[in-house]
This record gives C-alpha cells, sequence and structure tokens, in this order.
C-alpha cells in the first residue's frame, strides 16, 4: 500500500481559503476531485493516519501520487468549478461518492403513504 507521506504537500504550503483540488494516481489521471470551505482544513484530513480513514478515502489515498488544488474566492465559485472538473475529468471515485452522498433521492410514488 503506498504511503500518501510521499506525496503530501509541506505544512503550512496549503492555502486557507476556499477552492477545489484534484487526486492524481502515477500515471497523471485525476482519480477524485472534491472542494473545500479551506483547503488547509479539507486537505489535512486526507493525511491522517490511513488505518482511520473511511475504506474508500482510504483506498484514494492509497492509489494517488499527487495532489492539486485551484484557490477560487467563493464557495459558489468551488462549487461550479468542482462540477466542471468532474465533468472534465470524469473520475470514477468522484461520480459514486457524489451519487451517493449529494443526491438527494426522493421516494418513489409507490412508497409513500398518501392519505386514503
Amino acid at each position: 500500500m503506498p504511503d500518501p507521506a510521499t506525496y503530501r504537500p509541506a505544512p503550512g504550503s496549503i492555502p486557507v481559503e476556499p477552492g477545489v483540488y484534484r487526486f492524481r494516481d502515477a500515471h497523471g489521471r485525476v482519480i477524485y476531485v472534491g472542494k473545500a470551505k479551506s483547503l488547509r482544513s479539507r486537505l489535512t484530513s486526507y493525511f491522517a493516519d490511513v488505518a482511520h480513514l473511511h475504506p474508500r478515502t482510504r483506498q484514494m489515498v492509497t492509489t494517488a501520487a499527487k495532489v492539486e488544488w485551484t484557490v477560487v474566492n467563493t464557495e459558489v465559485e468551488a462549487l461550479q468549478l468542482e462540477y466542471n472538473w468532474i465533468k472534465e475529468f470524469d473520475p470514477a471515485s468522484t461520480f459514486a461518492i457524489a451519487t451517493t452522498s449529494r443526491i438527494r433521492r426522493w421516494p418513489s410514488p409507490s412508497t409513500r403513504n398518501f392519505p386514503g
């Protein structure tokens, strides 16, 4: 299992501003895209002890070989850029996580309780 410490940014080098980040694998392919209110806070969480990370997150950070980020002015800009990067790079792990955690699923009409 590769060690995320090999590509961890130097302490203090990650900005505290909002932004969008992407993890790349050893072949340069984007494997994950995310946004953050504070890039430093969010990215630092990925470099915690891998044993304490969610299994999907652990797999992503141990597959990655590089992390990059772009600072933006507002959270809305971060959301827009994240959306554009997901469309551009189509990272499978981002799509899988986005479809399970960000999209609200409404119950189908057959599962609702209607007054009768």
